[in-house]
């Protein structure tokens, strides 16, 4: 038995739908700018250059129907809506006709941005991580395993704050497909059981405050809701 200097944080997890069995969360991923009208209203060119990633802590997991506090340093709290990809089995420099082998299920999810430290980070040529990377940045909704619904390439993603639409397109718009996403990933480090995918988000992003309700999801995937809340007290 190991001991400890003090007792390990319990593992972060998300539901998988209809079953009591939980998925482990060992790494998020996020692939940047994957929706080319996103990519616009980002300031850059939507062309078919290799994708990047970043990443968030494990414990940024909100399950759904969750509170998210209002995070602080930011005044441009923004909503980023996506298909997330679960895996389930590890791989290394996968092919791309490959890819679906790894994967064990997919789920909505919203990578929540402070896009001001973002842009802020960006111009300065710094890392992302102050402005992806903080507490209850990762909303997800349960996992819907891919033995039930199979692998999605075509399904409305939307996103509604307050029930007004603010995003409203198709994953088949994504410049860079889910097998195309892991087989890229996969040449750069070893996926693991546990990975989870934030495959990008189209166009629309926008503030959040106070008070919102957030509602979206994927067709056939799932769907998603919480709430923006006061900050927390120290």
């Amino acid at each position: 038995m190991t001991d400890y200097v003090f007792d390990p944080p319990p593992l972060p997890s998300v539901a998988i739908e209809g079953d009591d069995k939980r998925f482990p969360v060992r790494r998020i991923f996020c692939v940047g700018r994957n929706y080319e009208a996103h990519a616009r209203e980002m300031g850059r060119d939507p062309s078919r250059e290799l994708p990047f990633f970043f990443t968030k802590p494990a414990d940024a997991i909100v399950p759904d129907g969750g509170d998210v506090p209002y995070p602080p340093q930011t005044h441009e709290l923004h909503y980023e809506m996506e298909l997330v990809v679960a895996i389930g089995k590890a791989g290394f420099q996968i092919p791309a006709d490959q890819a679906q082998a790894h994967i064990i299920g997919y789920a909505t999810g919203n990578d929540l941005t402070r896009r001001d430290l973002q842009l802020e980070a960006r111009e300065k040529g710094r890392p992302w991580d102050w402005g992806k990377a903080f507490d209850a940045s990762a909303v997800i909704s349960p996992i819907r395993l891919a033995s039930e619904i199979g692998h999605p390439t075509r399904g409305r993603i939307w996103l509604a704050v307050n029930d007004e639409i603010k995003q409203d397109q198709d994953i088949a718009d994504l410049i860079w497909d889910v097998e195309e996403i892991i087989s890229i990933l996969s040449h750069s480090m070893r996926i693991q059981p546990g990975d989870l995918i934030y495959t990008g988000t189209p166009a629309g992003v926008g503030p959040l405050q106070i008070g919102d309700r957030v509602t979206g999801g994927v067709e056939g995937v799932g769907e998603q809701a919480f709430t923006i809340v006061a900050p927390e007290n120290a």
